[in-house]
């Protein structure tokens, strides 16, 4: 294996045609607009191709999400499956989409192990830094709201970048993907991909400020999403990810808190000194290579199932949360459970799931939705009722519909049917 091979398929298929990545039918909103290349935006040494996408009549001052496929992968296909339209639609904010080809790479990965390309000011990282500055044009864009994800070798550019280039990226995500500078050659990559690198959290801290030499801040945040079961982009990446972006912000290892979302998804919170989360680690359990989407049309769901469109969790729209962009009150993250601080470091795969505080007593409330809504345990999207915190779905608003909530954490709701603790 080299590191051509498909970040987002075993060698056995790696010939994978893109034809092969249409996606299956799903209840996903629709986007308002359609996808649009940009045949002009600037410098461009890294012969990428530029596409956009923006909701009718953004106003000046929106934020910039820029959203990198994975190989084998087009800009198309992560416009169609990532979710990340919709709620540009939803949140008001422009998507930037490049793209790489064949030309640039056998498997359309975008080189985030090569240091003539993923470097600042050098080849496909000064190429979507000129499509930033584009949009940034085009949209009267908020330049202190710039941010950046990808999946897979989309992820590991999107490391590549923030690093490079920590004065435009307020917070990146990383989906399956790899450290910044985890290889700078290409042979080098796969066991990047496969193998713990045995680096300390300050050798990978310092990969990220050798990116940018002289900066000194404020750095990006960061949201690190990995599934457990991945076996192209080994979860130990986001162990790594963890520990450097942790020592970039000079903030502990150790998680401040942990909480079970959908989709057996696990988040860790490891906060900076004001107690604001400054790097998430999201752990899906059992999930292999991939995004995570969840089809829908409830508040927390985005994105269509397809080839490395796995359905677990909006992935999309908890970044987007992370990021501030949702500006939601109502799904807002809850106070969350504080975990064990036995250990220097946890494994963001094996971590375990959160539970109500042992200083916390739950409580539970039996009312019917439109009594929850009314006292503030739940909120109203569309004329269905959502948990405040977990956004479960209860059904219509109204008083026909009745549920149990169960407040695990002060703020956080789940439902509760089956019975409470006496």
């Amino acid at each position: 294996m080299n590191a051509t091979r498909s970040l987002l398929a075993t060698a056995a298929a790696a010939g994978l045609a893109l034809a092969a990545l249409i996606t299956l039918p799903s209840a996903a909103r629709a986007n308002s607009g359609s996808l649009t290349q940009v045949s002009s935006f600037g410098s461009n040494p890294g012969n990428l191709a530029m596409y956009e996408y923006a909701p009718a009549n953004l106003p000046s001052g929106a934020p910039v999400v820029v959203a990198l496929h994975g190989c084998t992968q087009s800009a198309s296909d992560y416009y169609n499956d990532s979710g990340w339209p919709q709620l540009a639609d939803q949140y008001g904010f422009a998507v930037v989409l490049p793209q790489t080809d064949s030309t640039n790479n056998a498997l359309s990965c975008f080189s985030w192990f090569d240091s003539t390309k993923d470097t600042r000011g050098n080849g496909e990282a000064a190429s979507v830094i000129s499509m930033v500055n584009h949009a940034e044009q085009q949209y009267g864009s908020d330049t202190k709201r710039v941010f950046v994800t990808g999946l897979s070798a989309g992820a590991g550019m999107t490391a590549d970048l923030l690093a490079d280039y920590p004065d435009v990226f307020a917070a990146g995500s990383v989906d399956s993907g790899l450290p910044a500078q985890c290889a700078t050659t290409e042979t080098a990559a796969t066991g990047c991909q496969d193998n713990n690198q045995n680096l300390t959290a300050a050798q990978w801290g310092n990969l990220v400020r050798n990116s940018d030499p002289g900066y000194s801040g404020p750095w990006p945040r960061v949201a690190i999403w990995q599934g457990t079961a991945d076996t192209t982009v080994y979860p130990v990446n986001a162990t790594e990810l963890m520990d450097q972006w942790t020592n970039v912000r000079g903030i502990s290892q150790t998680a401040s808190s942990t909480r079970s979302l959908t989709g057996g998804t696990t988040e860790s919170s490891y906060d900076d000194a004001n107690g604001n989360p400054a790097v998430q680690v999201y752990s899906i359990s059992g999930m292999a290579h991939g995004l995570a989407v969840n089809p829908g049309t409830g508040p927390t769901q985005c994105g269509t199932t397809g080839a490395y469109f796995l359905d677990y969790i909006c992935s999309s729209y908890y970044t987007a949360q992370f990021w501030g962009l949702t500006g939601s009150t109502s799904t807002a993250t809850p106070t969350p459970t504080p975990t064990p601080t036995t250990s220097a470091s946890a494994s963001p795969s094996t971590s375990a799931s959160a539970s109500p505080s042992s200083t916390y007593t739950p409580s539970c409330y039996d009312a019917s939705n439109y009594a929850q809504v009314q006292a503030g345990r739940a909120y109203d999207s569309g004329g269905y009722a959502y948990a405040d915190g977990s956004a479960a779905d209860l059904g219509l608003d109204n008083v026909f519909y009745t549920h149990t909530l169960e407040e695990t954490a002060p703020g956080y709701y789940v439902i509760a049917d089956s019975g409470c603790p006496a």
